[in-house]
């Protein structure tokens, strides 16, 4: 109950909203940084490699992952923390002795072992739509931050979000396919409703720390082939054919050069292997050195 030390502070930004008491099943709810992972049950193969993947990362950065332990998203986000031994809560519609859905009772089972099954409904209660909208305030609340992986246009998980937004909590979304109906939702939200584009846990973190915390370094990108060369390089590369060869006055034409400049660009960039003499023409190598 609140006042008691095992009681999740978060919570109490609730307010009004605040649970009167929790019903535990399994460890206590987490103290620590926490995120919370939703999304849709009826979730693709890709959804849910993102989630199992993201909740990964949390685990292992001491992150609890937070859901509502349904088929989908839910489920492999649980799975994904508990996958690497981290600390995951579901939160339940139902009371925590009738696990719901019975398809996952063996998934949860699992969070209850060395995280939390929670509820705030007295344990015998039969889950319904309304306990799963209000559910969704209580994981929006435990959550420094939520994230939406997969979602309809209309869907359960918008409201978690929606809730957390409320309780000024960061909400990211992951991007998808725009041909796929699970993640109109996402896309929703990050044009609709401003939510951040997240596609790691390295940028979900990112969300829940303070200003310059966990800042995400720059992914490494292969070279392109103009890059590293000046100006002049650039053009004459540049106007190589990408088939065949062409004389020193057509590449001198096409790159706004001088022929003796084009010369003489064309002889170091023969050194660095880029292009290839043909007699009295030349032509873009294939495979630049390096």
């Amino acid at each position: 109950m609140p006042g008691d030390p095992d009681w999740p502070a978060p919570l109490d930004d609730l307010g009004v909203e605040r649970p009167l008491a929790l019903w535990v099943r399994g460890h206590a709810v987490h103290h620590g940084r926490a995120v919370a992972l939703v999304g849709a049950r009826a979730a693709t193969s890709y959804g849910e490699h993102v989630a199992a993947e993201m909740a990964v990362g949390l685990a292992e950065a001491g992150t609890t992952v937070v859901s509502g332990g349904a088929y989908g998203i839910d489920a492999a986000a649980h799975r994904g923390a508990l996958g690497v031994d981290g600390a995951t809560t579901a939160v339940l519609a139902g009371g925590v002795d009738r696990l719901y859905p019975v398809g996952n009772t063996k998934l949860l089972e699992a969070v209850a072992a060395t995280g939390a099954v929670v509820s705030e409904v007295p344990p015998g209660s039969v889950p319904s739509r309304n306990r799963f909208l209000a559910r969704n305030r209580l994981i929006a609340a435990l959550g420094a931050a939520t994230v939406v992986v997969e979602a309809a246009w209309r869907s359960g998980a918008l409201s978690t979000a929606a809730r957390a937004a409320e309780l000024s909590r960061p909400v990211g979304a992951v991007p998808g396919p725009v041909t796929s109906m699970v993640s109109a939702g996402c896309h929703r939200l990050m044009r609709e409703q401003g939510a951040v584009c997240v596609t790691d846990a390295a940028e979900v973190l990112e969300l829940t720390g303070a200003p310059g915390e966990h800042l995400t370094e720059d992914r490494p990108v292969q070279a392109g082939l103009l890059d590293d060369l000046d100006p002049t390089s650039r053009r004459v590369l540049d106007a190589l054919p990408l088939r065949g060869s062409a004389p020193v006055a057509n590449l001198a034409r096409a790159a706004g050069l001088s022929p003796s400049e084009v010369r003489a660009t064309l002889g170091h960039l023969e050194l660095e292997g880029r292009a290839l003499r043909r007699g009295s023409t030349w032509a873009r190598a294939r495979r630049p050195a390096g």
